[in-house]
């Protein structure tokens, strides 16, 4: 009985300290897992807003880059964090479908997540060197065919979303590309592109957003059915007459077992920020499009988008496209 009695009281103390301690959130910095390299573009767009979101919450946020495993190293960490509230991440397009599917780790599993929000959603695009021939699709899938293998086109990874589009992109044209990939994300495909090693590369307007301004790329087409709010001169895949449709997005998750109200917290700051002029005037310039969904609905979002890309690339294994 006494036990009892003391068990009780134990239980009630925590109630009463774990209350003020939620309704106190934050109290310390906030850790933002990128899982990619400095200076590409999610890294780029975590980083605007999570500065804005720190406004916000009334904390300091800092983002941390962790590459390697096509995103898998970073959100792992994110996965292996304890849930209170200090470690969230950012996922994309390979964190939520390419590592899955492929089972690279097996203790990764997206139910050891928790999701806060999409903020974006990004088509992904076939971009030039400024010096190149290339002014259109066309012009460059014309030269594919006449010389089979031998244009090169930089992507991020293989067996990645944008391996995938590159390889639809064959199969839709009748044309064969020298396929180089460059880990770590966006970053070493602007290397690549400026030192001349490749010519073309698939990424996003927003990516290669700086580049693009500069006059050292131009974009040929966006994988898409609506121009682009800013760089509306490139051609969209419909305009084109291709059915290929194919683009990342970033969603900030955290620890599975994230007390809900702190997850509210985060929501709220990131939708605020997202929604700022500071963030829409800065976004306005950098080729990606502000794409709010918040916690209640991301969640069913990324399952579907999951179940149907798994369903696509399944049917790639099968044709002898790829393998897993």
């Amino acid at each position: 009985m006494i036990k009892t009695i003391k068990l009780l009281a134990t239980v009630a103390v925590a109630a009463l300290v774990s209350a003020p301690a939620m309704a106190d959130y934050p109290e310390k910095d906030i850790r933002v897992v990128v899982p990619w390299g400095a200076g590409g573009g999610t890294d780029g767009i975590v980083r605007k807003l999570t500065t804005i979101a720190e406004k916000n919450i009334g904390a300091s946020m800092y983002v941390e880059n962790i590459e390697g495993g096509i995103s898998a190293t970073g959100v792992s960490q994110v996965m292996k964090a304890r849930p209170d509230g200090y470690t969230i991440g950012a996922l994309t397009y390979d964190s939520v479908v390419t590592v899955p599917w492929q089972g690279l780790l097996p203790t990764y599993k997206m139910d050891k997540l928790k999701l806060i929000g999409r903020v974006t959603s990004e088509p992904d695009a076939i971009i030039v060197a400024s010096d190149t021939p290339y002014q259109s699709i066309d012009e460059l899938v014309a030269a594919a065919k006449e010389k089979p293998g031998e244009i090169k086109i930089g992507i991020q990874n293989i067996g990645s979303r944008l391996h995938l589009a590159v390889l639809q992109l064959q199969e839709e044209t009748g044309t064969e590309f020298k396929i180089i990939a460059y880990p770590g994300g966006a970053a070493p495909q602007k290397e690549a592109i400026l030192s001349d090693e490749v010519d073309v590369v698939a990424t996003s307007l927003g990516d290669f957003a700086s580049l693009i301004e500069n006059g050292d790329v131009r974009g040929l087409v966006e994988f898409s059915d609506t121009p682009n709010p800013t760089f509306s001169d490139v051609q969209t895949a419909k305009d084109a007459g291709l059915d290929l449709r194919m683009g990342s997005f970033i969603v900030f998750a955290a620890p599975a077992d994230t007390p809900d109200e702190t997850i509210t917290k985060l929501e709220a700051a990131y939708k605020q920020a997202l929604e700022s002029d500071e963030f829409q005037e800065w976004v306005a310039n950098v080729g990606v499009t502000p794409n709010w969904l918040g916690t209640s609905e991301v969640t069913g979002w990324a399952d579907e988008t999951s179940a149907k890309l798994f369903e696509q690339m399944d049917a790639l294994v099968e044709q002898g496209v790829i393998s897993k």
